[in-house]
């Protein structure tokens, strides 16, 4: 086992590949032999902005998709050969063993669920940050506190929101919200919005419409409406949300990044990813994890969208993964296979 990896030797750098460290699992890690990595705007963010990291050189990525290749002291679900993906913590460890651009990447047992062999590793990896973002915020008390998904969901009469319904968050968290009894309404455009009925949406209006807010708010108004999930959170989101926000007389929403003017009607909750996985929190981590992503795979009831775009193969072409994701990607998820 001769582990490379594409390290970023300091901030604002180019990435570079090298040899990296051999792992060694701990108690409840597992060694997985990469075959497929997803990129994240936070991965550019970092490289760009020098956020997050204090100690370089560094090994980003938390996009896995791969095989077992040894599993440490106490761990129970998985065994050497077992295909999987994994959601991997560096930016919780600050331990560059545990990031995706690497072939040897330690992961930890409960940020792991097994996939089918229907499965293809490249469309696999589109899933594991996802799945973690979207849980914070639709899952977590201080949240929106949704009940737990469920591969036979009863429905709760509750209607929730997702704005960027076909960006690889907003389309985990309608699939988690449906699995959860919600009927969803969701935002994205036009061309997407057969993507988005089909992950299970009710009704998908064109974010871009001059009447989207009213349409949404006469959408919601009546209904008892769990809240928002803002899977972009950027201007031209916060706006017509709190306009939202406003007429209905409030909105809980989630966010995946802060908003820095929030008023009494809109307040968005920033998630942090790694959450699901910190007591007392992480009970709830575990029965996403490890009771329902496994079956919802395995039955087809989760899908693993938005569709992958290959971009090239080896860690020498994660960089220009990055450039290709930083100039702006729709209704599709960055892949480099390994």
């Amino acid at each position: 086992m001769s582990n490379q990896a594409a390290w970023i030797p300091e901030a604002r750098q180019q990435l570079t590949v090298g040899p990296a460290p051999t792992p060694k699992p701990g108690p409840g890690e597992l060694i997985i032999r990469s075959h497929a990595v997803a990129i994240n705007p936070v991965d550019w963010k970092i490289q760009d902005y020098g956020i997050f990291i204090r100690n370089y050189p560094f090994i980003l990525g938390e996009d896995v998709a791969g095989v077992v290749e040894e599993v440490g002291e106490g761990v129970t679900r998985f065994e050497k050969g077992q295909r999987v993906i994994t959601h991997l913590l560096s930016l919780k460890t600050a331990n560059a063993a545990y990031s995706g651009f690497q072939l040897y990447p330690v992961a930890q047992e409960n940020a792991t669920a097994a996939i089918p062999d229907s499965l293809t590793f490249e469309k696999a990896t589109t899933l594991p940050l996802a799945v973690s973002t979207a849980s914070v915020g639709l899952y977590l008390p201080d949240y929106l506190g949704l009940p737990l998904p469920s591969t036979s969901p009863e429905s709760t009469e509750q209607t929730l929101l997702v704005w960027g319904a076909a960006s690889s968050v907003g389309a985990t968290a309608v699939q988690l919200a449906v699995a959860s009894g919600l009927r969803v309404i969701a935002t994205a455009s036009p061309a997407n919005h057969q993507f988005v009925k089909d992950l299970g949406a009710s009704v998908v209006f064109d974010y871009r419409s001059p009447t989207v807010v009213n349409d949404i708010v006469n959408e919601l108004r009546g209904k008892e409406i769990a809240g928002a999930y803002d899977a972009i959170s950027e201007e031209a989101t916060f706006g017509p949300l709190s306009a939202i926000a406003e007429e209905l007389g409030g909105l809980p929403v989630a966010s995946v990044l802060p908003y820095k003017n929030p008023s009494e009607a809109f307040k968005p909750k920033p998630v942090s990813a790694i959450a699901v996985f910190t007591p007392p929190n992480d009970k709830i981590g575990q029965a996403i994890w490890e009771d329902y992503v496994p079956k919802a795979l395995a039955s087809g009831q989760l899908q693993a969208k938005p569709d992958p775009v290959v971009v090239g193969h080896g860690l020498d072409k994660i960089q220009h993964a990055f450039d290709v994701q930083k100039a702006g990607v729709s209704g599709k998820k960055i892949v480099v296979t390994l």
